[in-house]
């Protein structure tokens, strides 16, 4: 694996909130079916041709049992047709499709020629399938208690009851409530840093909850910026404070 290639994986890695303690499993979960069967190998191992479709299928199984156990304990005066229909939002394929731009996945798949043409990257069945593959991988390497704390990591702004489907992945959106909620603020963006040609720019935007300077993020746009800063603000403080969830 090429130097830049793995820089860009551990980028991934510290957005994911976890480092695989083999970095194969990582691979193995990005190497769509296309690209492995217009190769014919694997990146990492030219003897296993198998692409992520088996690590989709154990992630599913995983996120399935993680996201109950969550709602399970989050909800725990909820019934069970309550509980269902939350667990369907949040594993259903547009709201992992989602967490997978959240992640910018897409710019770490690896697909082949014809996926590429057809505008794979985008497609949300792709990024629901990775998003699936790469909890898949996290179990492998670690086991499930590690990929139920990444999950819940992830999905916990998510795991209230009076959360709408239609604002998953907007993190801002998710932070605006939340401390409106809290403590009766708006948070403050600002874009601190454009790097970059014309045609490529990359924009890093802060973002300020009441002074306090809680996330900063990079993407191609203003907005792309400003969502994953959210996102990493929202992180901060659901890890600080409990009772913010």
């Amino acid at each position: 694996m090429d130097e830049e290639r793995l820089t860009s994986l551990k980028a991934l890695e510290i957005r994911l909130g976890y480092e695989f303690r083999e970095i194969r499993w990582l691979v193995k979960a990005l190497t769509h079916k296309s690209f492995s069967h217009q190769s014919g190998t694997s990146p990492m191992d030219p003897s296993d041709k198998v692409g992520n479709e088996v690590l989709e299928f154990l992630g599913d199984a995983v996120l399935g049992l993680a996201v109950t156990h969550l709602l399970f304990h989050k909800l725990p005066e909820a019934n069970e047709g309550v509980l269902s229909q939350r667990r369907a939002h949040l594993v259903k394929r547009t709201s992992l499709a989602s967490f997978s731009r959240g992640l910018q996945l897409e710019q770490h798949l690896l697909l082949g020629k014809g996926e590429l043409l057809d505008g794979g990257k985008k497609k949300s069945s792709i990024l629901a399938n990775a998003f699936e593959a790469l909890i898949g991988a996290i179990y492998l390497d670690s086991g499930f208690d590690r990929a139920l704390e990444v999950i819940q990591h992830h999905f916990a702004p998510y795991l209230q009851s009076d959360i709408p489907p239609h604002q998953f992945g907007d993190f801002k959106s998710l932070l605006q409530e939340h401390t409106q909620r809290t403590d009766g603020v708006s948070p403050k963006y600002r874009v601190i840093r454009e790097s970059g040609p014309d045609h490529d720019k990359r924009f890093q935007a802060s973002v300020t909850i009441r002074g306090e300077m809680m996330g900063i993020g990079w993407g191609k746009s203003k907005k792309e910026s400003e969502q994953e800063a959210a996102q990493k603000a929202l992180a901060v403080l659901l890890d600080q404070y409990p009772n913010f969830r």
